[in-house]
């Protein structure tokens, strides 16, 4: 028997895609890719045709789900979203361009059909003839307080309380509203002899909103009454004061008194420091002010947050005055950095801007011009008790030191060289074995130059002897010796 030949299988006929290999070639050169291979732009183009097969299939669905007939750039950005791929920019569903076909190029027969978008001339006479739209501002929020400690604040973004001598109904009827909508009504704090009288005020000066404040209970106002009779110095009774502080300082349930306290910590400080007479009594009475700042900042049941803005000028105004009582002026100024310090210690992490703030008000009143030796004593206290990186900001990057040796006659000792010496310290500690600079050697003879212009001749000069703590004191970073 004769074997039979074997059959020879039939190889398939590729089918050409309707994507063209021509086209990949044209991206692949547009990308400076050149000798393509044709099994390489022959896949290219069988996968590109898939994913534009996936995500017309995607987009139909879509199209057919909005129960329409006619698929949209937007069907095709849904698309896209859901293959997880970056949407086209720039096509707008409702704004479909407009294409239209070219006429035929008798060179390049095999071309084509070729189709263009076409573009709306625009005539420049025409367009600045026509009245300009203004676009409106942009929608943004902000913050506020509806209400703090139970009072509301008198905002601009808070409606306008109801007095109390004044019927709910008949207000929300003269303001067009009706008395089912009315809100709830504010009372309001009496009125006292250099305090007109809401209904009064409102009388005087119509446009004017009333001012919503809280009324105290008996209890309260006994309290707040003999509080402060008891913290001013004429009180004899020392045990009376401490049992006074020691109550601020720990007792719950005084935040209705808060508002009032601060505003009385306020207006003393103003009335003392405002006579000038720098009496042993105004010493007295700003140490205990301040004794109450401080027992407000311990209470941990109080929320003084909101009233930091009306209890910083009372402490900047103790610790940068320039005509404090002689006998108390350094204890002030003292007392009232700790304080600052520990407010920046709590309050810094609520209000990151606080503690930039503070040292920028600080180093204004070190280095302005015109400030007194006792401002700029306070300002360094002040700036010693938030840390050496603000001593260092405000001593020799901003030249207070060099400010300050200028009006100091030469071999001057007073209290506010040693604390410039004392900031200097605390920036960098001295040698225990100091070295002194060699101005001969180039390396010593630069950080000389360096030290005179940022700290001047008069604290240069005792600060030369120590090579050192003069290096650490111009380092940017205090633990370089």
């Amino acid at each position: 028997m004769s074997k039979q030949a074997p059959k020879s299988r039939s190889v398939p006929t590729k089918v050409p895609g309707i994507y063209k290999t021509d086209s990949v070639r044209d991206a692949a050169e547009a990308l400076s890719i050149t000798n393509l291979p044709d099994v390489v732009a022959s896949a290219l183009a069988s996968d590109v045709e898939y994913r534009i097969q996936q995500v017309v299939e995607e987009a139909a669905r879509f199209m057919r789900h909005a129960k329409r007939t006619t698929l949209t750039t937007g069907d095709i950005d849904q698309a896209l979203r859901v293959l997880n791929i970056e949407p086209l920019y720039g096509h707008f569903p409702y704004n479909p361009p407009t294409f239209r076909r070219a006429l035929p190029f008798p060179q390049m027969q095999s071309a084509g059909p070729v189709y263009f978008t076409e573009d709306e001339e625009i005539e420049f006479d025409r367009t600045l003839r026509e009245e300009k739209v203004t676009l409106p501002k942009g929608v943004s929020w902000t913050a506020h307080w509806l209400a703090v400690e139970g009072v509301q604040p008198l905002i601009p973004e808070n409606p306008p309380a109801v007095p109390r001598d004044v019927d709910p109904e008949s207000a929300a009827a003269k303001q067009g509203i009706t008395s089912s909508l009315s809100g709830p009504v504010f009372p309001l704090t009496p009125p006292s002899s250099d305090r007109p009288s809401p209904i009064q005020a409102t009388k005087q000066q119509p446009q004017q909103h009333v001012t919503a404040k809280q009324v105290l209970s008996r209890e309260l106002e006994l309290y707040y009454t003999r509080l402060t009779s008891s913290l001013l110095p004429p009180s004899p009774d020392f045990a009376k004061r401490t049992a006074a502080l020691a109550s601020l300082r720990h007792d719950a349930g005084l935040s209705p008194l808060l508002p009032y306290l601060v505003r009385w910590v306020g207006q003393g400080v103003v009335d003392a420091l405002r006579s000038g007479s720098q009496s042993e009594n105004d010493g007295k009475v700003l140490e205990v002010l301040l004794d109450v700042i401080g027992a407000l900042l311990d209470n941990p049941t109080l929320g003084v947050e909101p009233y930091l803005h009306q209890l910083l000028p009372s402490i900047f105004s103790i610790l940068l005055h320039s005509a404090l009582p002689p006998s108390h002026a350094s204890r002030l100024r003292t007392m009232a950095a700790q304080i600052l310090s520990h407010l920046l210690t709590h309050y810094s992490t609520t209000y990151p801007s606080l503690s930039s703030r503070i040292v920028k008000t600080l180093i204004v009143g070190l280095i302005g011009q015109g400030k007194s030796r006792s401002t700029r004593e306070g300002a360094i206290r002040g700036l010693m008790g938030i840390g050496k990186e603000a001593v260092r900001q405000g001593l020799v990057k901003h030249r207070g030191a060099k400010i300050v040796g200028d009006e100091c006659m030469p071999g001057e000792s007073s209290s506010l060289v040693d604390l410039v010496m004392e900031g200097f310290r605390m920036v960098h500690p001295p040698s225990a074995h100091a070295v002194p600079l060699n101005p001969d050697s180039g390396a010593d003879a630069s950080i000389v130059e360096e030290l005179r212009t940022c700290v001047g001749d008069f604290f240069a000069e005792r600060i030369i002897g120590d090579s050192a703590w003069a290096r650490g004191i111009l380092s940017d970073d205090a633990s370089t010796t």
